[in-house]
Parts: C-alpha cells; structure tokens; sequence
C-alpha cells in the first residue's frame, strides 16, 4: 500500500509516499491528510482524517448536550418552585412568631398563678395551639425542601462541569462555521494534490504478482494520462515479430483474460519498452530508429520519426538484449526515450519527445553505457538505471534532467522470477510496471517530496 505522511506548517508540506504507521487523531486535533492508498483498480487514493462528524445537531453528543440542558432548565424550575414555596412558609413562620411569644408569657402566667387562672387560661391556650396546629406538616415540609435544593445545587454543579467538556470537545463553532471549514479544507486539499507530482525515489517494494501469462519476454501497460474511470489494460507479448495489441477493459478483465479489443499494428514492434499515453501507443519500429505513434481511437498511425544517431537492433540494448535500444516512457513531465549513440560512446542518452509530433524538445548526455543497464524508467524528470536484469538488481544510478546532474544510488528490489525484461513507471498509478519472466507484476515505490504552499515567497 502506498502511504503519504504530512506535516503541515505556514511554509512547508513534508510529504513522503510509503509505508507510515499508521496515526490515531482526536477530534480537537482538526483536520489532516495523513495517507494515501491504492485501490483495487490501482489508483492512488488521498485519505483524510477529519474531525468525527458529531458537530451537529443530530449527532450522539448533540443529543447528550441537549438533554442535559433539558435536565437542568427542569432542575431549575424546581428550584423556583422550591423558592417560592420556602418564601411562602417563611413569611408564614414569622406570622406564627408572635403567637408563639405569646404562648410564651401565657406559660409564665399559669406557672406563676396555677389556682386562679388555670380554667381560664388554659381555654385561651387550647385556642393558641389548636392555631399552630398547621405550622408542624408546614416546617417539616420547609425541611424538606431545604435538602432538595441542596441537592439540586450539587447535581448543578457537576452538570456544569459536564457541560463545559462537552463544549471545549465540540468547538464553539455552529453549523454555517463548520461548514465552511469543510469548504476551506477542501479547497487546500485540492491545492495540495496539484502538487503532489513529482519526489525523489526512495524505496522500491514489491513486487504483486497480478497474472502470469505469454512468454518471458513482453510489455503490459495502462495509460497514465487516462481518466479515473478509464482503466484499460494493453498487452503485448514477445519483443520481435509481433504487432498485436490486446486491450482489457480493466485490470479485473485482463486478470480474466477477458479481452475486450485487438489492435493489428501496421508495423511489427522491437523490445518490450513501449509506453502508452493519452490514448496512444508509442513503439520502435523493428529493425530501425523509427517512434511510431498509433491511436487507439483511430486505428492508424498518427506520427513516425526517426531518432538521430539512436543505436538500435541489438546495437546499444539492454543487458538482456531483445533488441531493447529504444526505451519509451512517460512520467509525470511528459514523454521521453532513453537510448544510446556512437557520439555519446554507446553511453544513455536522455530526449524528452513531444506527444504530438515526436519532435526532440531537449537532449542530455549521461555518462552510464546503455549495455550496462538492466532497465531504467523516469520519475519527475528524473531517470533511474538498474545494473541488472537478474536476480540482486537494483536502482543504481539516477540522473536529473532538471539539473543535469547524476548520482549513485542504492535501491534494491525483489527480482522475484529472476528476469526482468520491462519495468517502467507509471505516474498516475504511481507503480512499477514489470514483466518478470511471464509473470505480470506491480512494485510500489516511494517517493519523497518537498512542496511549498502558497504562502511561500
């Protein structure tokens, strides 16, 4: 799987296409882009993380928020009930205060004066108590009161914590300001895979053996400049004396062998380094120097020209030979051919060709001999030379054509079937393509990239 690591700051994306472990975010932690992978077509997938969609007012933590506000504007009606009835009671208490002053004195009187006044007073003071007879369910009613609002004030006190968590974990943003972040992410999103093209090739993985079929020696493609839905598959099996084209309508269909069309080339093609792009399949010529652009929507060839001075038919091939002189690819910069000349001393020579007309926009001379190469293959502009087709081959040299500079490199990759007679990149899959010995298989790379965002000057 193909994994896409960022860090994102004001002035700079750090991107890195690969294995990433993989990365558990919170919802306050806000949006990233933290990966992408490919799906069962092989597409490359950018998968966000956002933060969980429970924002809104259908969402669990919606419900909970509002019934916890239902529960304490009850809660609070209570309360004002309880108020206005302890208000009540009070003032009813304090009426019943100057009665019990004077049962106070009454008291006093008949202690003072038992005999004489016992009678009389006694009438008066079963008249004063049977007054205060209501006040006892009234102070025990008042009691029970106080303890409810005690409570009532605790449970307050732990739902305003509640509620203060649940509002620092939901944002103070409403709806409208949500959704425009979403608007403004997506807007940055967009921005941001414009300019995830190109990276320096770190690590080859691999390889996926999608199907095994034809001879040791052909060529299988899609088109990287083909629309999200337009997964057609080519097959073109053997390296000399062929010029039949199968067309799969996806990679389901070729691993099927279910064949949707047949092209019948006009000419026979040499090598197994064909490339399809944008509808069109570019190929050597046998036995000559000759790029021959056929259209598939068409059926005939649109364009031929002859590379200058290009070896060809076993002059400059690859290490396995196969009369693979003329190697075409295309990348994320456009098309190219990669082979050698008498001038440059049977060294590669790097030409970037226009689509159109096949016309040499710009040339560099390498300094790695064409007969030294396994194979090699472009990415951003960039083209790598494995020192092998067999077994504990790696990617060994890499020239810029962006500085016109070269380096060693060390990237090994699973030869896994032992002969490896076609790898190219392709920059929409972001995938080696290969036939490994009539095996069909797929190696993931990674890249990394430095990409600076709008606000770099």
């Amino acid at each position: 799987m193909w994994s896409l690591s960022v860090v994102l700051n004001p002035l700079l994306f750090l991107l890195l296409f690969g294995y990433c472990p993989s990365a558990t975010i919170r919802p306050k932690e806000g949006w990233q882009v933290y990966s992408s992978a490919q799906d069962a077509d092989g597409r490359c997938v950018c998968t966000v993380v956002a933060p969980e969609q429970n924002l809104c007012s259908r969402d669990a933590k919606g419900r909970q928020l509002r019934q916890l506000l239902e529960k304490v504007q009850n809660m609070s009606q209570s309360i004002a009930v309880l108020n206005l009835r302890t208000q009540r009671d009070f003032q009813y208490i304090m009426r019943m205060e100057s009665q019990i002053k004077g049962l106070r004195s009454k008291f006093r009187q008949i202690e003072s004066d038992r005999k004489t006044l016992v009678n009389k007073n006694f009438q008066e003071l079963k008249g004063k108590m049977e007054a205060l007879q209501p006040l006892i369910p009234v102070l025990e009613q008042y009691k029970t009161d106080t303890k409810l609002i005690s409570l009532f004030k605790e449970e307050i006190r732990n739902l305003s914590g509640v509620l203060m968590g649940i509002q620092e974990e939901m944002g103070a943003y409403d709806y409208d300001e949500l959704q425009q972040r979403v608007l403004n992410l997506e807007n940055r999103l967009r921005s941001c895979m414009n300019k995830l093209t190109c990276g320096k090739l770190m690590k080859i993985t691999g390889p996926l053996t999608v199907k095994t079929s034809g001879t040791r020696f052909g060529a299988w493609m899609t088109d990287p400049q083909a629309s999200p839905q337009n997964n057609r598959v080519w097959y073109m099996d053997s390296y000399t004396n062929n010029k039949i084209v199968k067309e799969f309508k996806s990679l389901d269909d070729f691993v099927a062998g279910v064949e949707s069309r047949t092209y019948n080339l006009p000419f026979k093609w040499a090598g197994t380094n064909h490339v399809v792009y944008n509808g069109s399949l570019y190929y050597n010529k046998m036995q000559s120097n000759i790029v021959v652009r056929y259209s598939f929507e068409t059926g005939r060839v649109v364009t031929q020209r002859a590379l200058e001075s290009a070896g060809f038919h076993n002059v400059y091939p690859y290490t396995w030979g196969g009369f693979s002189d003329i190697d075409l690819m295309a990348d994320e910069l456009g098309l190219w051919a990669v082979y050698a000349t008498n001038q440059n001393a049977g060294n590669i020579v790097v030409s970037q060709l226009n689509p159109d007309t096949l016309q040499i926009l710009n040339t560099w001379n390498t300094e790695y001999s064409k007969r030294n190469a396994g194979e090699s293959f472009m990415i951003c502009g960039t083209l790598y030379i494995t020192n092998s087709h067999l077994t504990g081959a790696k990617v060994y040299y890499a020239y810029s054509t962006k500085t016109s500079t070269y380096e060693y490199t060390d990237i090994p990759f699973h030869n896994q079937y032992f002969h490896m007679s076609m790898l190219d990149y392709n920059a929409r899959d972001r995938t080696l393509y290969g036939w490994n010995n009539g095996h069909q298989v797929l190696f993931n790379v990674t890249l990394f990239h430095i990409i600076k965002t709008e606000d770099d000057s």
